[in-house]
């Protein structure tokens, strides 16, 4: 998948938080001291992102750096997920970046082990969607797995879905579409939204892998299930729309097998850390 992994991060990420150099340390009259510095947790997390932003250091700062967990790791509150040490200098102009890059992609993760745990008990499994911040969909559908999660389809290219944009082009004749579809491309994975119980019928008569039952609430998912049941048993279901941490056991209890949440990705707060230099 084409993302910022395709690129040389890091003079990114200086450019964008020191353009000019670091104004306050390069006004302190302070010799080339040498530091360490611990990266904590400050709330219980998955971890995610570090082990590519850590690799890729650039070797020029002569920081070198010991993780005592991998990306899909539980840590703690108060635990240390790593040890650097450097000049004081460019410990603190990685400090910003780095906590800014692990705490985005472990706050995806978090996130997804959030939801995942609320799934336990069930053959139910979250996956996430293409909302995805642009050029780091790489990087968040990994943290979706950090978290316990599955990943969706990667691109438009990977697999096909049927939307309500699409059906109203062909004047919402479902069979005609999911026919084109499978003629055209007879290998790839195929998913159909429903948005109410009559299309739930058509699309469970058709030959799609995958029907997506969209906004349905509980009683209406289970009104579906019970005809997919009764006409296609084998069709995969999905349930998408509306899912928070609150509802998401009991769309898992009514017995579809996965749940689409764009807020893995979208809406995924920072996982809190901190860095700490030693004195």
């Amino acid at each position: 998948m084409i993302g910022l992994e395709a690129i040389d991060l890091w003079p990114l990420l200086f450019k964008e938080d020191a353009p000019g150099g670091d104004s306050t340390c390069d006004a302190l009259e302070l010799p080339a001291l040498e530091r360490s510095g611990k990266i904590i947790a400050k709330e219980d997390l998955k971890l995610s992102g570090s082990e590519f932003i850590f690799s890729n250091i650039p070797s020029d700062l002569n920081i070198t750096y010991k993780t005592f967990f991998k990306d899909g790791d539980t840590v703690y509150s108060g635990q240390c997920i790593a040890l650097l040490e450097g000049l004081w200098k460019p410990l603190l102009l990685v400090e910003r970046p780095l906590l800014n890059w692990l705490g985005h992609f472990s706050g995806v993760a978090t996130q997804t082990w959030r939801f995942t745990k609320e799934t336990k008990g069930t053959f139910c499994k979250v996956i996430d969607t293409r909302k995805t911040t642009p050029l780091f969909r790489s990087f968040e559908k990994k943290s979706v797995l950090d978290g316990g999660g599955l990943n969706h389809r990667a691109n438009l290219t990977e697999a096909m879905m049927l939307k309500e944009n699409h059906l109203s082009l062909y004047n919402f004749n479902i069979t005609k579409a999911v026919e084109d579809c499978l003629k055209t491309n007879p290998k790839k994975h195929l998913t159909v939204e429903a948005s109410d119980i009559g299309q739930v019928q058509l699309i469970a008569k058709t030959k799609a892998h995958r029907l997506m039952l969209d906004n349905f609430n509980n009683d209406e998912i289970s009104v579906a299930l019970k005809k997919i049941k009764e006409i296609n048993p084998v069709i995969e279901i999905e349930a998408s729309g509306g899912m928070t941490v609150e509802r998401i056991h009991s769309v898992a209890k009514l017995g579809v097998d996965f749940i689409s949440v764009g807020a893995l990705t979208h809406s995924a707060p920072q996982a809190d850390l901190s860095f700490l230099m030693d004195y």
